[in-house]
């Protein structure tokens, strides 16, 4: 299973631009205007052969009324919840304010994290002097980087790299595949699960998101032994609203780059959806076995 890092920071530091700049291409939107970034955005990026899970999340601020700014702060809470490390964003060229001082004590609230403080736009010897500024916010190192260029990101990705958790397995389960039953909410994978475990394992209702956590199961029968792993269903993240459900996707997420084999389930009664689509682009992205399974056929 491979680690997750979670990038944070006030807006308009840089955040988007250094996570386009991990994961290889453009994802998250560039733009000098704060606020851009409302979703969290997630992507690979491979460093020294070690692979790992990156999140951008949106600018925090606090002690606004915004209704997306408040939904931010909710979001990059969570992000920082469940990364195993936190990337830190600073702005070399505005300097150390007290917005940044906020999201300081925040991280300080995680002390079992690893927070590394990054001092991005530091694109010349001058700008990387006034980064050590950013000491005074009391973190043991700095690292001055320029996400643009992809100055100075070389020793902080070895030093990511050498602080992500190692891979852990429990020793019974090494050997056995892990099946994922992924796709939008309410197509009915809870449904198969149940019937593929001849139990009621998971609660079965017409209520999209009922499943909210990623649920594991040992299949031993008909010579077959693996686990299986029924998920939450993934929704277009402008249609996330409340903070379970923020957590439900990044569990699902994470079942995916744990599984080897994932069944993607579609609605026949609907079709092919653009969510069905992306869900299938996270699957191929992570390089795992892809089945398609069409349920509810019999509505046709």
């Amino acid at each position: 299973m491979s680690g997750i890092v979670a990038i944070v920071g006030r807006p308009n530091v840089g955040k988007s631009t250094f996570f386009n700049r991990l994961v290889g291409h453009r994802v998250a939107i560039e733009n000098e205007q704060s606020g851009v970034t409302r979703d969290r955005h997630y992507g690979k990026c491979i460093w020294n052969g070690v692979e790992f899970s990156v999140i951008d999340t949106g600018g925090y601020v606090i002690g606004s009324e915004d209704i997306f700014e408040e939904a931010i702060r909710k979001q990059v809470l969570i992000a920082l919840n469940e990364a195993d490390l936190v990337i830190f964003m600073l702005d070399t060229q505005s300097g150390v304010t007290d917005l940044d001082h906020a999201v300081a004590e925040v991280l300080r609230q995680h002390p079992n994290k690893k927070i590394i403080a990054v001092a991005n736009k530091a694109d010349n010897n001058d700008l990387i002097l006034q980064s050590y500024d950013c000491y005074t916010l009391g973190f043991e190192k700095i690292y001055p980087v320029c996400s643009l260029s992809g100055s100075g990101t070389g020793d902080l990705l070895d030093d990511v790299v050498d602080s992500l958790p190692k891979d852990v397995q429990e020793e019974e389960d090494i050997n056995i595949p892990r099946i994922a039953i992924v796709g939008r909410p309410n197509v009915g994978k809870s449904s198969l699960v149940n019937l593929l475990l001849e139990d009621e394992r998971s609660i079965v209702t017409d209520i999209p998101g009922t499943t909210r956590d990623s649920i594991h199961t040992r299949f031993n029968k008909y010579g077959h032994d693996f686990m299986l792993v029924d998920t939450a269903g993934l929704r277009r993240k402008a249609k996330v609203h409340d903070d379970i459900e923020f957590y439900s996707v990044m569990r699902t997420i994470r079942a995916i780059e744990d599984s080897d084999v994932c069944v993607l389930m579609l609605d026949a009664s609907v079709g092919i959806e653009a969510q069905d689509l992306s869900i299938m682009n996270v699957i191929l992205k992570n390089r795992k076995g892809l089945v398609v399974l069409v349920n509810k056929w019999d509505l046709v």
